[in-house]
């Protein structure tokens, strides 16, 4: 229990090496670049476990030992990514920020993005010593540096941050506050044009405390986060760098965890950035980042880091996250106030659902279903014509098509683009002509049928759709395969999962709101749940994860980390296994933030070797009319890079046609 000098218990991984002497570690380390090759595996056993501080004495002594510069040899000795985990370990944290940042200027081309995390997250002081150190290495000014590299709002508000005058009053003033916040909604949601320079004031200038009421009391006022109107408003680095800041105000070490997360999925890994971020917090927040990294993805921190790394570089950065969150059971104090915090803003967000295809003005359904008679008459057919009416109407209008085609042409429709169209497309194309229930019931059969279940998409189908929707799809499944949709899961699953997936597809979960006292209770049976070996915690798991409301779950899973120390997804993941783990993992997730678990499955579905097309046309086509804006939204925060670009990539990489492309970017919507 290390506390720092400010009286607050000390969140770092590397701590004060005890009796520590500098002469002897120079000497093992002088002794480790000797001779012929080195001895990596003492050199980051040693460094990795001294404190800042005392590598700058062992530098000292390195220097008075054997005249010779530490960081020098160092250089000399190793290579690669190693080398400059190990080299920026050695330098003083501003030093080390100072040349970060002179990696981000130099050269063809600036590294926004490097400027934009370090800049936004530093305090007042640490921002001094950057400037300092800067001018002292370099013998440049760095806010010169920074005006030649850059332009516009976003170089004015990376000057506003150099100035590191940020305002430290905890005593907040509530007229202030109100003013503040609703300046910035008259600046951006009320005129017509933005004023950036409002932004730049309020967002450059004004204490944390105070900001983090200023956003409270914007969302009240303009019914949407301040994030929302950013995107909204602000374009480019200027927008990513005010995200940046925003997202600092509201916790540092998840800005953090985010942008570790990013730095490690997909393919390839920004080592850069792994390096930056585990070198400069190693001593400042990596509890809370590994806690926020737990908490938010699939698996822990250090996990993360085994899986993407190799070698001494991979040791080098497992020793400064200090441990695997994944084997701990209970979370350190402040990570549980933090998951009660995430539900709670889970229970209180207010969010707008937007979907991204809306019903055409001016529908004609007798132009249309002669339009598309005639795009599959005689030799070839016009695909262009059929994606451009079907993607550009609404279901409820595509249903008035059909109709019109049989009672104008006598001719069945979805017979008729059977046969034109093949692969992908026709499957794109038939789904949507179908109604919602219908392609559910559909999705769920093919999800069944043949060799192997595909049971991530009975998890996804059932786990989203609220009773309304689950009562009309297991219409449509009776009507379409005379046969009940539970007779045909018990037939396809088995034990606890079956009973999870029977209970879902009831479409009898209750409605309302969350009722206190209850939810207290829920959480307490879930708790002892785990806690008692002789009770089915799977059972009771199932009993209130399948039956509650949406709103009583989230007070459930709030009351649940206050009576257990926990958070209810990390429980599921530690204690149980299998399908059954993957769909209440689901529920939880689905109940969190839908947006998020749809942007993940589209996001899964195009990473790696090939593309899972079942599944982005099953997503893309479901959640068209209901929230598919929003799931643009948070695929683009949660990979940096917007759903339309990953479409577009993935379909051009594949053997897809233009159509296929097409149709799929026409649902997207536009590039975020």
């Amino acid at each position: 229990n290390c506390v720092s000098a400010q009286g607050s218990r000390y969140r770092g991984t590397v701590v004060e090496f005890p009796d520590f002497n500098p002469s002897s570690d120079a000497e093992v380390l002088y002794n480790a670049m000797k001779g012929f090759g080195d001895d990596k595996e003492t050199m980051l056993e040693l460094i990795t476990s001294r404190s800042n501080a005392q590598r700058q004495e062992i530098c000292a002594a390195y220097k008075s030992q054997y005249g010779k510069d530490l960081i020098g040899d160092l250089k000399y000795e190793l290579t690669g990514k190693f080398e400059r985990l190990i080299v920026g370990l050695m330098r003083p944290s501003a030093y080390h920020d100072a040349k970060e940042i002179k990696d981000a200027i130099e050269g063809i081309g600036t590294d926004e993005k490097c400027l934009i995390e370090i800049l936004a997250s530093r305090n007042n002081k640490q921002i001094h010593d950057l400037v300092n150190a800067y001018k002292d290495a370099y013998g440049r000014d760095l806010e010169a540096d920074i005006v030649s590299d850059t332009s516009d709002h976003f170089k004015k508000m990376l000057v506003v941050l150099l100035q590191g005058t940020r305002e430290e009053d905890d005593v907040v003033s509530e007229d202030l506050v109100e003013q503040d916040a609703q300046d910035l909604f008259d600046a951006g949601e009320v005129q017509w044009g933005t004023d950036e320079a409002k932004f730049i004031t309020i967002l450059g200038n004004r204490s944390v405390t105070h900001l983090q009421m200023v956003f409270d009391k914007y969302e009240n006022i303009a019914n949407k986060e301040i994030e929302d109107s950013i995107r909204g408003e602000l374009s480019g680095d200027f927008e990513k760098l005010m995200l940046a800041v925003v997202q600092c105000i509201r916790s540092v070490p998840m800005y953090f965890a985010k942008r570790l997360f990013k730095a490690m999925k997909g393919l390839g890994t920004a080592d850069n950035t792994l390096i930056r971020i585990m070198v400069s917090r190693a001593e400042i927040d990596m509890l809370d980042i590994r806690e926020f990294f737990r908490l938010s993805y699939e698996k822990s921190l250090y996990n993360m880091i085994k899986d993407d790394t190799s070698g001494e570089y991979k040791r080098s950065l497992l020793k400064l996250c200090g441990g695997d969150d994944d084997l701990a059971g209970e979370f350190f104090p402040e990570a549980a106030q933090l998951a009660y915090k995430m539900w709670e803003v889970s229970s209180m967000a207010r969010v707008e659902l937007k979907g991204t295809v809306q019903p055409a003005a001016n529908f004609n359904p007798d132009s249309d279903a002669q339009a598309l008679r005639k795009a599959m008459k005689g030799f070839g057919t016009d695909e262009d014509t059929i994606v451009d009416i079907v993607t550009h109407r609404s279901n409820t209008q595509r249903q008035e098509i059909l109709q019109k085609y049989k009672s104008l042409l006598g001719r069945d429709l979805m017979a008729d683009l059977k046969s034109e169209l093949s692969g992908s497309l026709c499957r794109l194309i038939l789904g949507l002509m179908m109604t919602p229930a219908q392609f559910d019931a559909k999705m769920m059969k093919k999800a069944m049928e043949g060799a192997g279940t595909d049971e991530k998409a009975l998890i996804e189908i059932l786990t989203t759709r609220n009773n309304q929707e689950i009562l009309a799809m297991n219409e449509a499944y009776k009507e379409a395969y005379h046969k009940s949709l539970e007779d045909s899961i018990t037939s396809d699953t088995s034990g606890h999962f079956c009973r999870v997936l029977v209970s879902l597809v009831q479409g009898s979960r209750e409605e309302g709101p969350a009722d206190l006292a209850r939810a207290k209770e829920d959480a307490k049976e879930l708790g002892d749940a785990v806690n008692d070996e002789s009770t089915s915690m799977e059972t009771k798991f199932l009993s209130i994860l399948c039956t509650r409301s949406y709103p009583h779950l989230r007070k459930v899973f709030q009351e649940f980390v206050t009576c257990t120390n926990k958070d209810v997804e990390q429980v599921i993941r530690k204690e149980i296994s299998g399908d059954l783990k993957t769909v209440l993992i689901a529920i939880v997730r689905s109940i969190k933030n839908k947006p998020s678990y749809f942007a993940d499955r589209l996001y899964k579905s195009m990473k790696g070797l090939g593309t899972d097309d079942r599944t982005l046309i099953r997503v893309m086509i479901s959640r068209s009319e209901i929230d598919l804006f929003n799931i643009r939204r948070e695929y683009k925060e949660l990979h940096d890079v917007s759903l339309h670009e990953s479409i577009k990539v993935e379909a051009l990489c594949g053997d897809t046609s233009g159509d296929y492309r097409k149709a799929l970017l026409t649902l997207c919507g536009g590039e975020d």
